[in-house]
C-alpha cells in the first residue's frame, strides 16, 4: 500500500471503504457464529449440569462473540468517521478559512464605513454650527450669583456669614491663639 495515497481524497476513500467492508463482513460472521454456538451449546449437556446450566454456559460463550460483533460494527463506523473527519478537517479547511476571512473583511469594512459616516456627520454638524451666525441677546450679562451676596468693597462679602460671626476673618492669625513667648 502506498502511504502517500492515503493523503489524497480518492486514496483515503478507497482505504476506508475497504476497511469498512471488511469489518461489516466480520461483524456478520461473528453474529452468525454466535447464534450457532449458542444453539449448539444449549443442546449439548455436560455431565453434572443442573437444569439451567446449559443455557447459562451457552449465553456466556455467545456473549463474547456478540462483543466481537459489536466491536466490528463500531470499527466499520469508525472507518466512515475517519473519512468524514479527514474531509472536514483537511480537504475542506482551506475553503472554510477563505469564507471566514471574506466575512471578517466584510465586517471590518462595514465597521470602517460606519466610523467614517459617524466622523463625517460629526464634522458636518461642527461646520454647520460654526458657520451659522448665532444671535446674542442684548442687554446686561446675567450674573451667576444673586446680588445680595456680592459686596464690591470686601472680597469676604461674597460668602454668607457663618452663624454667630460678626465679621469675616481678615488674616490666618485670627484662627490660632497667640501663645506666650512667641
Amino acid at each position: 500500500m502506498d502511504i502517500n495515497a492515503l493523503f489524497t481524497d480518492e486514496g483515503l476513500r478507497a482505504f476506508t471503504a475497504t476497511v469498512r467492508d471488511q469489518h461489516v463482513r466480520d461483524a456478520q460472521q461473528y453474529g452468525q457464529i454466535a447464534d450457532i454456538v449458542r444453539s449448539r451449546l444449549q443442546q449439548t449437556p455436560i455431565d453434572g449440569d443442573r437444569w439451567m446450566a446449559k443455557r447459562l454456559r451457552a449465553w456466556k460463550v455467545a456473549r463474547q462473540l456478540k462483543a466481537m460483533q459489536k466491536a466490528s460494527t463500531e470499527a466499520a463506523a469508525k472507518a466512515e468517521a475517519l473519512y468524514a473527519t479527514y474531509v472536514n478537517e483537511v480537504l475542506e479547511l482551506p475553503q472554510r478559512r477563505a469564507v471566514a476571512e471574506a466575512k471578517r473583511l466584510e465586517r471590518k469594512q462595514g465597521r470602517q464605513a460606519a466610523v467614517g459616516a459617524a466622523v463625517a456627520g460629526s464634522l458636518n454638524r461642527t461646520v454647520t454650527a460654526l458657520n451659522t451666525p448665532q444671535e446674542q441677546p442684548g442687554g446686561p450679562v446675567p450674573q451667576a450669583r444673586p446680588a445680595e451676596f456680592v459686596a464690591p468693597e470686601s472680597p469676604f462679602g461674597q460668602w454668607p456669614m457663618a452663624a454667630g460671626g460678626e465679621r469675616p476673618t481678615s488674616t490666618i492669625n485670627d484662627y490660632f491663639a497667640k501663645g506666650e513667648g512667641q
